[in-house]
């Protein structure tokens, strides 16, 4: 989704506070929502990419003002309601009205641990055979997608150079429902000049890690 999220080389929004304190959180509620985050137990369909599809939705507005855990607060609240999980009353009230069915109790703390050893996995097996090999040009597609996708606008419709392949992984573009088609991942690196005019004369590379169906070869 070309949303108001893919700000890699767009102008106009200012410099980059190189110099702001490597603090984790700006105020005590965020590490409490992250906490909450973290001890949620998801509902099945729920995946990251759906996560990622959601928070891209906010309004421009919203996502370039209100604080990065905030964005999550407010993700999560849409998700428990388009899910049917919660109501606007409930998370206005804080109060759960109903049970929820067939979800299990949040994670304790004392399992924190050994449950983020058993988070979702997204490589997959394969007998397919990769369409690219390390050192195959290739240019990126110019087109965006209807939902989350990891090609990033200023990199679209350029020249660049496989890698490495890294195997089989779920396609974050169709994976919304979490049941998304597996496509092998390249590492493709493209030079900074093909990218931004300002860098003519440079010999610097960029690597992103792109999936088959965002390439086609050169």
């Amino acid at each position: 989704m070309d949303g108001i999220h893919d700000l890699g080389g767009r102008q106009g929004y200012g410099p980059i506070d190189v110099d702001e304190p490597p603090e984790p959180f700006h105020a005590p509620w965020e590490a409490r929502v992250l906490g909450i985050v973290r001890a949620f137990t998801r509902p099945a369909p729920w995946s990251i990419d759906w996560f990622r599809h959601v928070r891209e939705c906010i309004a421009p507005a919203d996502y370039l003002t209100r604080p990065y855990y905030d964005q999550w607060l407010q993700t999560y609240a849409a998700m428990m309601i388009d899910s049917g999980h919660a109501t606007i009353g409930e998370l206005a009230t804080g109060k759960s009205a109903r049970a929820i069915p067939g979800l299990p109790p949040p994670v304790p703390p004392e399992k924190v641990a050994t449950a983020k050893k058993a988070m979702a996995r997204f490589d997959r097996e394969s007998n397919a055979v990769p369409r690219f090999a390390a050192g195959d040009a290739v240019v990126t597609r110019s087109l965006g997608a209807r939902g989350h996708t990891r090609l990033p606008h200023y990199a679209r419709g350029r020249p660049g150079r496989v890698e490495s392949f890294h195997g089989f992984h779920v396609l974050p573009d169709t994976n919304m429902g979490g049941d998304g088609p597996a496509e092998p991942l390249y590492t493709v690196s493209v030079l900074a000049t093909d990218l931004w005019p300002e860098a003519a004369g440079r010999k610097d590379r960029v690597y992103l890690d792109l999936w088959e169906s965002y390439l086609e070869r050169a």
